[in-house]
């Protein structure tokens, strides 16, 4: 079997970068080289396609935040939530939206834990806020 390309050191050290801009300085980074499965993230999924022209990063995170909470993933949601409302991309009020908008499309039975998931995020920064 043909061994797989590396990601070169430019477009993973973009990568990263944009990584950290949408995860925070706190988010899990793995060395490259050890994990084929990160390294591909970093340089197809963060060098590029959230790297791309035409959505800000706020756009991409209400997609994102459609996409998991149809797929159920709060527990992933909730950081895009925290994330959110760290970096003023949304207020508390827009996420409580976001919820509202959501809740039609995923159905009432999902509706507690999405309700859930984007209360705690906003008590989170309500506390974090607080003690800044």
């Amino acid at each position: 079997m043909d061994e797989i390309p590396a990601i070169d050191d430019e477009r993973a050290a973009r990568g990263r970068a944009r990584y950290r801009e949408v995860y925070g300085e706190d988010a899990v980074m793995l060395p490259p080289g050890t994990s084929d499965f990160f390294d591909l993230m970093m340089g197809q999924l963060f060098a590029e396609v959230w790297s791309r022209p035409g959505l800000d990063t706020a756009q991409r995170r209400l997609l994102v935040m459609g996409v998991l909470a149809a797929q159920g993933r709060f527990d992933t949601l909730g950081i895009q939530f925290e994330r959110t409302l760290a970096t003023g991309e949304l207020t508390p009020e827009q996420v409580r939206e976001t919820v509202i908008h959501l809740i039609p499309y995923v159905g009432y039975p999902s509706s507690g834990e999405l309700f859930r998931v984007s209360e705690t995020a906003i008590a989170a920064a309500a506390i974090d806020g607080a003690s800044s």
